[in-house]
């Protein structure tokens, strides 16, 4: 009988993503992997309340109070390490990792971006300014991606997307919102299962 798949959300914010995980995980949609672990970087996120209501082992590690990256990275790797954590997924994790991370777990880690990938994407694209580029320009259509995580931000393979439209009136909170809602919290627990699986599969 093989080991569960365990997965770590890593979390900066208020945990809307982590949420539709804990929904997803509840309803059956992700049922090839446990969420297993969150770890934040921000022992005042809200996400770490959402994963103490849902049962999840929370863990906090500050970059800022370890004194830099490579501590950062350390203590995350001997954590994801010890609780055998096998697919990661980042929720709104304001951290960049860096290659020494992303290729210790290649194909193993999860990120959803508020865009249509190769579409405002990459550095300093993050929450409401993508939304304010994509007014800005006129596209007419936007959406999520959930996608690998390698050592380019945003660069990694696609593994899903979701279009959203853009209407009239949007304003830059109005369409995250509507992204959220239509797009990320539909397609990022279905990627998680996706993956999930494979690993699973791989495992027996």
């Amino acid at each position: 009988m093989s080991r569960e798949v365990r997965i770590a959300v890593l979390v900066s914010g208020g945990g809307t993503n982590l949420q539709a995980l804990i929904d997803a995980q509840q309803a059956g949609i992700i049922k090839s992997g446990t969420l297993s672990l969150v770890i934040s970087n921000n022992e005042g996120a809200y996400a770490l309340t959402r994963a103490q209501n849902a049962g999840i082992k929370t863990v906090v590690i500050n970059k800022k109070a370890l004194g830099g990256q490579t501590a950062f990275e350390d203590r995350l790797l001997a954590t994801l390490a010890a609780e055998q954590i096998d697919l990661i997924v980042l929720a709104g994790f304001m951290v960049i990792l860096t290659k020494r991370v992303t290729d210790a777990y290649a194909e193993r880690i999860l990120n959803v971006h508020p865009s249509l990938i190769p579409s405002f994407c990459g550095e300093g694209f993050y929450g409401l300014r993508v939304h304010e580029a994509a007014l800005a320009y006129g596209v007419k259509v936007t959406g999520a991606t959930v996608h690998f995580v390698n050592e380019i931000p945003d660069g990694g393979r696609i593994i899903l997307q979701r279009a959203v439209e853009i209407r009239e009136g949007d304003t830059p909170e109005i369409l995250q919102r509507r992204v959220m809602q239509e797009a990320e919290w539909q397609i990022l627990p279905r990627a998680t299962e996706l993956v999930a699986k494979e690993i699973k599969e791989k495992k027996e």
